[in-house]
């Protein structure tokens, strides 16, 4: 299981990389291979901002759907369009090519309340 130690963690499976005030997020390799082969992944929530835990989309697996929540408030400034064409790619690099969205953060310190890479693991009993 590939847990970054760099990345902060949500109890909702998220991961966030923080770089300046820019917030990249994604789900985490221990969500994607619970939900298996995706095949989906829809935001419609850029140029919006929303609280942190607010759903900000879904991720479609072949065998469920699940919402995606903001692990921090902010602004949604971009979605990785190239989910479009390629979700399987959240399955085989889900902390580099299949990173969902980045927002501008309202808040630095909401990154505070996130879990670090030790604490994700002993959530998921890795």
């Amino acid at each position: 299981m590939n847990i970054p130690a760099e990345l902060k963690y949500t109890k909702d499976h998220e991961w966030v990389k923080l770089e300046g005030d820019i917030a990249t997020v994604g789900i985490t390799d221990f969500a994607q291979s619970e939900l298996g082969d995706i095949v989906y992944v829809e935001v419609e929530t850029v140029d919006e901002t929303l609280e942190a835990d607010e759903v900000f989309g879904s991720v479609e697996a072949v065998k469920t759907v699940s919402d995606l929540f903001l692990p921090i408030s902010g602004e949604i400034i971009e979605f990785n369009e190239a989910l479009e064409d390629a979700p399987e790619t959240v399955n085989s690099d889900p902390y580099g090519a299949g990173w969902m969205i980045k927002i501008k953060c309202n808040n630095i310190s909401d990154m505070d309340a996130l879990m670090s890479a030790e604490a994700y693991k002993e959530l998921i009993g890795a």
